[in-house]
């Protein structure tokens, strides 16, 4: 299970796959929903990890 906090780090150390301008989404470049869509994605799988581990206790 914890492995879901690898996705974050890989997913944003792979600049090159996200480095471009299109497409946009609501006047906002790819490289900046891109990056902003990982805070909350980031937010439930720590949330996710947290739960598991908390039942295993």
């Amino acid at each position: 299970m914890r492995m879901l906090l690898l996705l974050p780090f890989v997913g944003l150390l792979a600049v090159p796959l996200f480095n471009t301008e299109t497409p946009v989404l609501a006047g906002f470049p790819f490289f900046y929903w891109y990056l902003f869509a990982w805070v909350p994605v980031t937010s439930v799988l720590i949330w996710l990890v947290h739960r598991h581990e908390k039942a295993e206790d």
